[in-house]
């Protein structure tokens, strides 16, 4: 219990430093569910002064946590966009069946491509600026399509211009994707291309996991 109470207020400490506005916001969320539950309290059949106190409690720690959670999120995002690696740090945190290699195409520039397999397919993420990150995707894509010809590509350009994704929707992005692919051809998929990420030639001085290793707050 101690060692719960230490995290979150470690991550309340963090998510402060990034996003000031949190402590209204939570504060808001707690009221409205310190109204809510006192509301329900009040129109209960039963034991009115018990479940007032009680329910009011109960929603406004739940409100809080809703809110906190969501600001914590936002600020997580915060914290890695416009770096370098930071599509790769949340590419590796989706749940599920998913492969990840990041910085599978990288440029001088600090351009690069993320690998990722999933029941999708394979998709390239692209992180950088437009047309040089879309002149590797199309290289890589052209790799992908020699190595796996029967499975689909699709490529995605993590920002916030047209006909780009933002890095906060990568993951509902991905989620999104038509499946195509069997649970059990998932792996088989990934065991076959990874031959193909052998002596990859990143740049001198280029750390694609930069963003992914960076302590940023968590939502609990």
């Amino acid at each position: 219990m101690r060692e719960r109470l230490q995290q979150i207020r470690q991550a309340w400490t963090q998510v402060r430093q990034v996003d000031p506005k949190v402590v209204p916001w939570t504060l808001l969320g707690a009221t409205l569910g310190l109204l809510l539950g006192v509301g329900l309290g009040a129109v209960s059949p039963f034991l009115t002064l018990v479940f007032m106190p009680v329910f009011g409690l109960m929603f406004a720690l739940l409100g809080a946590l809703l809110v906190f959670n969501r600001r914590a999120s936002k600020a997580q995002y915060t914290a890695i966009e416009g770096q370098p690696g930071a599509a790769a740090a949340v590419l590796q945190s989706l749940r599920g069946q998913w492969f990840v290699t990041p910085a599978v195409a990288v440029n001088a520039k600090q351009d690069m491509v993320h690998r990722v397999i999933g029941r999708c397919g394979i998709v390239l993420v692209g992180e950088g600026a437009g047309q040089r990150v879309k002149g590797l995707l199309a290289k890589e894509r052209k790799r992908m399509s020699r190595s796996a010809a029967d499975v689909t590509v699709t490529t995605i350009v993590v920002g916030d211009r047209e006909g780009e994704t933002p890095l906060r929707k990568l993951q509902a992005t991905l989620t999104k994707l038509p499946r195509e692919l069997k649970k059990g051809e998932v792996p088989k998929l990934e065991r076959k291309l990874k031959p193909l990420d052998r002596d990859l030639p990143i740049p001198k001085g280029i750390d694609p996991m930069s963003a992914a290793n960076r302590r940023r707050p968590k939502p609990r």
